[in-house]
């Protein structure tokens, strides 16, 4: 019997076509997918919490794959991140079951990209929105890429649930000019430079 029981999903897509400044050759995409899930162990202390875990990567495949296909392919993704808003009867640590399941997911649709996938979660009420942080997929120290997402679903989380995202983008802060590591002088050998 499956653990995962999908209440809605979710997909967000902003297109953001100048700030100050000169406007950009192509507009800055950023993406969630969103999935809002029975949480089957709330209200309640369970040790073992790597079967949810690992069940969670199917998930996280289909959301990662839509993603991919609402900014246009694999080529036109350059940063990620992941996030999770537990509902009030759970804990953090169910929330942390998608560092896992999220991030493999990402990986495997994305090719395997050496950085990090960052994440932030949360316990919270329905309709609360959390700021997701997102970076280079290639090398973490890009810090044009540094930037965020709002996300959230304004009937979600529900006591019993958990709201689970996946967030990508087709590039970096428009205008970025703040200086470091260029997309453009990566190595990808390490994940970070």
């Amino acid at each position: 019997m499956s653990l995962i029981k999908i209440r809605k999903r979710g997909l967000v897509l902003e297109t953001t076509y100048h700030e100050l400044g000169p406007a950009p050759d192509a507009p800055l995409r950023m993406a969630a997918a969103m999935a809002v899930v029975s949480n089957p162990f709330a209200g309640r202390y369970e040790a073992e919490l790597r079967p949810f875990m690992h069940e969670l990567r199917g998930l996280g495949k289909t959301l990662a794959e839509e993603l991919v296909h609402a900014l246009g392919g694999i080529s036109a993704v350059e940063v990620y991140s992941k996030a999770a808003i537990v509902g009030l009867n759970g804990e953090m640590e169910h929330g942390a079951v998608w560092h896992e399941a999220g991030g493999w997911a990402m990986r495997e649709v994305l090719g395997q990209p050496k950085a990090m996938v960052p994440a932030n979660k949360a316990v919270a009420v329905a309709g609360y929105r959390i700021m997701v942080p997102v970076h280079y997929i290639h090398a973490s120290y890009v810090r044009s890429h540094f930037n965020s997402m709002e996300i959230g679903i304004q009937d979600a989380p529900r006591p019993d649930e958990i709201l689970f995202a996946l967030v990508m983008g087709t590039g970096g802060r428009l205008n970025a000019r703040l200086g470091g590591l260029r997309k453009e002088d990566v190595k990808g050998e390490d994940g970070l430079r």
